[in-house]
């Protein structure tokens, strides 16, 4: 299986020990270069407005490019930069030697800088959502300036019999093209009963996401099935289409 999850927004600025002989460079080297510069010729206020940030965050963002350097001693493995609700699920600190193995076998994390990391990738801190409008020379934002590429990304690595295990928010898995590969790919749908009803709820199920990234890959799970006795927080297994696992509380 391949699993794909989300970046965050909150960021790691901590230095991380970690094993540096299993870290990996991330695989789109000459499109960060490329968004890199071009972020390095906003200025504070054009950084401020293009991500909608606070003074301060926008003033963090733009040091951030305009220093950009890595050969840098703040490069941290993805799974281990990231500190969002997904990532508090994925717990990644506490995954074992052979559990990381899996994952960097397996999880794929969405960027829009990065386009597409492994776990072990080394990466510094930024800020630059899929979702962003950020004029580039392929086209008015970043789902144009990625184009095919993470799709052609994922058929480079993907088996024919894989199957696609799709923990992302709609933001990030619409520039992967699912609709486009001929691979199985399951969405699981957690849910919550609210006022009669049952919602999507997104604090509860970017949480739900990560547990159960965390579940594949401590569990070693490699049949999707399996994925239905996940257990979580009162969150069961309640029913499935042709492409999601629903679960509800």
């Amino acid at each position: 299986m391949k699993i794909f999850i989300s970046p965050a927004k909150k960021i790691n600025e901590e230095k991380v020990v970690f094993d540096n002989s299993k870290s990996t460079k991330f695989h789109f080297d000459k499109e960060v270069k490329y968004l890199v510069n071009e972020l390095k010729e906003y200025n504070l206020s054009d950084i401020k407005n293009l991500m909608g940030l606070s003074d301060n965050l926008s003033k963090l963002n733009y040091d951030r490019y305009q220093k950009w350097n890595l050969k840098a001693d703040n490069l941290c493995p993805a799974i281990f930069m990231f500190q969002g609700d997904v990532y508090k699920g994925l717990k990644a600190n506490q995954l074992n030697s052979q559990e990381l193995d899996f994952a960097q076998q397996n999880l794929r994390i969405i960027s829009g800088l990065y386009g597409m990391l492994k776990p072990l990738d080394l990466i510094l801190p930024y800020r630059l959502e899929m979702g962003t409008k950020m004029i580039n020379k392929n086209g008015k934002n970043l789902y144009e300036f990625w184009g095919e590429k993470l799709k052609d990304f994922i058929l480079s690595e993907i088996k024919q019999d894989e199957v696609i295990i799709n923990l992302a928010s709609t933001e990030y898995s619409k520039a992967l093209k699912l609709n486009n590969i001929e691979n199985k790919v399951i969405t699981p749908i957690f849910k919550d009963y609210k006022n009669g009803s049952l919602k999507v709820i997104s604090f509860y199920a970017k949480r739900a996401r990560g547990e159960m990234a965390n579940f594949i890959i401590s569990n070693n799970i490699i049949n999707y099935n399996d994925l239905k006795l996940f257990n979580y927080e009162g969150y069961t297994f309640s029913g499935n289409s042709k492409n999601e696992l629903v679960f509800t509380r």
